[in-house]
């Protein structure tokens, strides 16, 4: 996939925890509930059916106790290597009244750890614009830091 700076954001590293472990995170509400917002944001509520199609919903609590219910569906699933899943969809592919992005999750082994890629895809700069200015960087990364701390856990 070409990645066009001017429309996407990538946060790519490579961690310290075996890949299906991240994929364990990735998929299991239960665990994604646990890491997938910064602190001190947390996951109130997360339904993830795994599949093409599939639901990928969360509803973010900030710390004055507002709401943010995001529902989207899974585009693509390949065990263990790819997820992507945008809000552009409902489930069953249906559209949405307000796209924002796509998001691609890759994970491939390197030595005893992962590197792991996050891209966000967006309809125009505006768009990757205001993700960024919203903190895309630190939000996605400062959350990849608690996935981390998670899967050693597990």
């Amino acid at each position: 996939m070409k990645i066009d700076p001017k429309l996407d954001l990538v946060l790519e590293r490579t961690i310290d925890v075996p890949r299906d472990l991240v994929w364990l995170a990735w998929t299991t509400p239960e665990h994604l509930s646990k890491w997938f917002t910064p602190a001190p944001w947390s996951v109130a509520r997360c339904e993830l059916d795994v599949r093409p199609g599939g639901i990928f919903s969360t509803t973010m609590r900030s710390p004055e106790g507002q709401e943010f219910p995001n529902v989207g569906c899974y585009l693509e699933v390949v065990p263990k290597e790819r997820l992507v899943f945008t809000d552009a969809l409902l489930p069953g592919y249906r559209p949405a009244a307000a796209p924002f992005m796509t998001a691609i999750i890759e994970m491939e082994d390197a030595g005893t750890g992962t590197l792991y890629r996050a891209t966000a895809l967006h309809h125009d700069e505006a768009g990757r614009k205001k993700h960024e200015e919203m903190g895309f960087a630190e939000g996605w990364g400062k959350a990849l830091d608690q996935l981390v701390a998670l899967v050693k856990t597990l």
